[in-house]
């Protein structure tokens, strides 16, 4: 069984693992060279340090995929409105990992005061993202055209959302 949890420093080589193969044959990051371990710790470190959920899914004992959220951009009054991303394993896509994993994203966001999630999707042929997203609720906000270029081709990045909790319908504390 799948166990979605909080990620620890051990499971920063898995990370860096799943994600190079994004970099390497997706589209979903416009990142063209492979982070390492070291630089995959540092932007872990950066996400916990705001007090940001950092999750994987596990399945007796390997790492299958990982989701984060870091804040929009980083001026405070982005503070309230966060970026999410989602990796899986390539031998994990199609089982259901990635709707798991943010629907664990979208609860501990909103738990530590998150009242809107983003999704950057690279892409717009990636209807996997688009896909779970779409499923958890978010909305289709609008489409950024050719404004990446990898393998040899420009990409569009798609933007859709979801409020969390009250949203902007209080004032935050």
């Amino acid at each position: 069984m799948t166990h979605i949890r909080p990620s620890r420093d051990e499971d920063v080589e898995a990370i860096t693992a799943i994600y190079a193969h994004h970099v390497l044959h997706g589209t979903g990051t416009f990142e063209t060279d492979p982070p390492s371990a070291a630089d995959m710790a540092v932007r872990r470190a950066d996400v916990l340090s705001k007090q940001l959920p950092y999750l994987v899914a596990e399945r007796d004992g390997e790492i299958l995929g990982f989701a984060y959220c870091n804040w929009f951009k980083p001026r405070p009054a982005y503070r309230f409105s966060a970026e999410d991303s989602i990796y899986l394993a390539n031998a994990a896509r199609g089982q259901g990992l990635g709707s798991k994993l943010l629907d664990a994203l979208l609860q501990a966001a909103e738990a530590v005061g998150v009242r809107k999630l983003i999704a950057v999707i690279g892409d717009s042929a990636n209807a996997g993202s688009i896909g779970v997203h779409t499923a958890q609720g978010f909305t289709h906000v609008g489409v950024l055209k050719d404004c990446g270029w990898k393998f040899g081709e420009w990409r569009d990045v798609v933007l859709m959302e979801k409020v969390l909790g009250e949203g902007s319908s209080t004032k935050p504390e």
